[in-house]
């Protein structure tokens, strides 16, 4: 049963990181860098805080926290896109950009990261 929730997550969660990292793309139009693979890791590391600190706090069945946790944000963050995406910009020549792309995921992640647990633990202490 937890191999059906996880799947129907990772297929809920890559759907959602195609479409956004689209519509981001779209809406960033000539940005330097791929902004919405790094707007999808950040925004995914703020919710995988948030979730966890929910799920230390709330009685939830495995299937349901493995699905959310490994399915769904596993598949909407992606490091293997990241990693060739940073690639592609050092094979283009672009150095600089490459190198502040990858300290702006890195960085962004963690921060989005401590802010979703620390946003929903003070949310849930008031």
């Amino acid at each position: 049963m937890i191999w059906i929730w996880v799947a129907a997550g990772g297929a809920l969660g890559a759907l959602l990181r195609m479409a956004t990292a689209q519509v981001i793309g779209r809406l960033a139009g000539g940005a330097e860098m791929p902004m919405g693979i790094l707007l999808v890791n950040i925004v995914g590391c703020g919710l995988m805080g948030a979730l966890f600190v929910l799920l230390e706090r709330f009685e939830l069945a495995t299937y349901l926290r493995q699905g959310l946790t490994v399915g769904l944000l596993g598949a909407f963050t992606t490091f293997s896109t990241f990693a060739l995406e940073a690639y592609q910009l050092v094979i283009d020549g672009r150095l600089a950009v490459a190198a502040i792309y990858v300290i702006l995921s890195l960085l962004g992640s963690f921060i989005a990261l401590l802010a979703g647990i620390f946003l929903t633990q003070w949310s849930l202490s008031h």
